[in-house]
């Protein structure tokens, strides 16, 4: 097995800085770049070459405590630890559609507060956002909505991430196919010289969230004892780490098959652990000795609060009192009885002497309390008393245990241990073939059950039990309670006279390091597979190959060879090792003999989407392409200015009005 151990990173998320607004940006009608992902959200201004943030598209709302105000929303990169909140998690996402928008309004703020911006009640930039392909018309009217009303923006160009992802890689008129792995969608989008066909384009329903999801479920089922360690966010950290695509899945099954190939391929992932604190008898009886200090203190902090509560109520209940003997007006009086849950001057005074009953109980107490406190800790330095099982242990007489006592009392339990791991080896050997214990068994049942016996009287006799232990499948003797309670109570006397003793019944107590660790071995690429092969999860969508031979079927001959000879993969799960070369190979399996099949990856899968869309913005034409507030007045809220990397405008049907007259009753059946 592969010597090196990896471990985990557990990163946690760095909080984003906030930015500067100059005064050349705030002078300026620079635009805002958003890369509005379902995973993560690229943002920055249109002169960055990088994004300035670059953050989860997620928030968290923790849950209120008791007697606080609302937890504060936690938005991306302030999220420090996301399993601590990962039931308080909310997206605006539905897969890749944006339905939530009172979560994008508090995206949204994160990022423009963050870019610097502190114009009051507007955003005085353009902007320019990606959406998905074939985007409904509700989700795009509620986001040009959102933008113009609530943040008066100036303009809005909506496009495509797959398209400026291979616009910025210099295929501005080529045709080709773009394959664009998102979260939780994969989009393949046809390319005609450079325009794309969308009416052709393909949408499969299983992206990088599917891996992740089904890697996490893969790795707790193999090892449930380590449920709940293995967490969503470490199963993408061993993903994006450790994970690939197979070239050829089912050749890659038989070479994992190979036990030597899986010792030379297989990682090991140490999870976190605790390694188990021995303490001297010292050290333990000064723990007992503190945390009975503040069990005391604990219980002496309740009765203080509470008396002080007391008191205090029992003060107003005397002012009050104080009114009745003064004469205060009546309605007065039973208007502040009424506030205290009373209904006359004899429920007061009841309550009165309640509470003085009571303060002088929990004075006493305290009192009581406070001359125990010295007592406590002559109490807590006793020795803790050695619990023994019914077959008692001669104990030595003397204070100082002999070294020789102790060996005799190690040799007792190992005796035991090894009696028991001879069974246990027995058992396993009975239970392979061609042992020569298993082959002795046969041969003795074969000599019972033959046919010439004239007597058939085993059983009848002492000593065949002997013979029936040997046949017997568990391998004679089983592991008996008697034993368990004897090695018990060794370890116990152990444990008491010898400080440094440990326990060494299970393997996790043997070696807690390989206890707590995961052999990643097939899952590297059983969990990508899902991209190319969805029925792995249950999905009845075919894979990416599936559909890409689904698509060129749609194009002539030459078309479609033209398409494959220029495939461009972009998103962040192609950057998996071999994402490129299995879509070449089963390309080429499936295009006809001799054909031009050319594979390109992004140049950055994860932010090259960002990098065109910048591009775009900072063409000289492109106020050509924003979309205005009086626009949006005039054509509604659908309504956009289609460009080269956009989506098809497509109008909602108008509502048919009913022509006046026409009704029910005028309708003759």
């Amino acid at each position: 097995m592969a010597e090196e151990v990896i471990l985990l990173k557990d990163l946690k998320l760095v909080p984003d800085k906030y930015y500067e607004y100059s005064q050349t940006l705030r002078n300026s009608k620079t635009p805002i770049v958003i890369d509005n992902g379902s995973f993560t959200c690229k943002a920055g201004w249109a002169t960055s070459s990088v994004p300035n943030l670059i953050f989860k598209n997620i928030l968290a709302r923790p849950r209120k405590e008791r007697g606080k105000k609302d937890g504060e929303t936690l938005i991306g990169n302030d999220i420090a630890n996301i399993e601590a909140v990962r039931f308080q998690l909310k997206s605006q996402f539905d897969r890749n559609v944006i339905t939530q928008f009172n979560v994008q309004e508090q995206i949204f703020d994160y990022t423009f507060s963050h870019l610097g911006i502190d114009s009051n009640g507007s955003i005085n930039h353009p902007i320019i956002i990606t959406e998905p392909v074939a985007n409904p018309n509700y989700s795009r009217l509620l986001m040009s909505e959102l933008l113009f009303e609530c943040y008066h923006v100036p303009g809005i160009c909506y496009g495509i991430d797959g398209l400026f992802s291979y616009q910025h890689n210099g295929h501005n008129n080529k045709t080709g196919l773009i394959v664009n792995c998102g979260h939780h969608t994969t989009h393949i989008i046809p390319v005609i010289n450079g325009a794309p066909d969308l009416i052709n384009s393909r949408r499969i329903d299983v992206g990088g969230y599917h891996i992740t999801y089904y890697l996490h479920k893969l790795l707790q089922l193999k090892y449930p004892a380590h449920y709940n360690a293995i967490t969503p966010s470490r199963a993408e950290e061993l993903l994006y780490e450790h994970g690939f695509l197979a070239v050829h899945y089912t050749d890659a099954l038989k070479q994992w098959s190979d036990p030597e190939y899986y010792d030379h391929n297989v990682k090991r992932i140490q999870l976190p652990y605790s390694m188990a604190v021995l303490l001297t008898p010292d050290q333990q009886r000064d723990k007992r000795r503190e945390m009975a200090k503040k069990l005391v203190e604990m219980n002496a902090r309740k009765r203080d609060e509470k008396l002080a509560e007391d008191e205090e109520q029992l003060h107003q209940l005397l002012m009050i009192r104080e009114m009745i003997e003064d004469g205060e007006p009546i309605e007065e009086v039973r208007e502040v009885l009424r506030s205290h849950g009373l209904k006359n001057e004899k429920d007061l005074r009841k309550l009165i002497t309640d509470l003085q009953t009571r303060i002088d109980r929990a004075k006493s107490k305290i009192a009581a309390a406070s001359l125990n406190a010295s007592n406590v800790e002559e109490h807590v330095t006793e020795e803790p008393k050695l619990r023994l099982f019914k077959n008692k242990i001669q104990l030595p007489k003397e204070e100082s245990v002999s070294k020789i006592w102790l060996k005799d009392i190690y040799k007792k339990r190992q005796d035991i241990i090894d009696k028991k791991t001879v069974r246990k080896q027995r058992r396993q050997d009975m239970a392979k073939r061609g042992t020569a214990a298993s082959l002795e068994r046969m041969r003795l049942i074969s000599q019972l059950a033959r046919k010439d016996k004239r007597d058939d009287d085993f059983g009848s006799r002492d000593e065949d039990w002997d013979v029936y232990k040997v046949i017997n499948k568990e391998g004679g003797d089983t592991d008996s309670e008697e034993e368990q309670e004897k090695i018990s109570e060794l370890e116990e006397v152990l444990r008491f006279y010898d400080p440094t003793f440990v326990s060494s019944n299970t393997n996790e107590e043997q070696n807690p390091k390989e206890a707590h660790q995961l052999h990643f071995g097939i899952e590297r690429m059983r969990c990508t597979e899902v991209l190319f092969q969805p029925s792995i999860i249950g999905c009845g969508q075919g894979g990416i190959t599936d559909t890409i031979e689904f698509i060129l079927k749609k194009y002539n001959v030459q078309t479609a060879n033209d398409i494959a000879e220029n495939v461009f993969l972009t998103g962040g799960p192609t950057k998996l090792p071999d994402f490129k070369q299995r879509v070449y190979r089963e390309l080429r399996e499936m295009r006809p003999l001799e054909s031009n099949i050319n594979v390109k990856l992004s140049d950055s899968p994860f932010l090259d989407a960002w990098s065109g869309a910048r591009e775009f913005a900072n063409k000289q034409d492109f106020h050509k392409y924003l979309l205005t507030p009086e626009m949006y007045a005039e054509m509604g809220g659908d309504y956009f200015i289609e460009n080269s990397c956009s989506n098809m405008y497509c109008p909602l049907p108008e509502a048919v009005q009913e022509p006046e007259g026409l009704s029910e009753q005028n309708i003759e059946i």
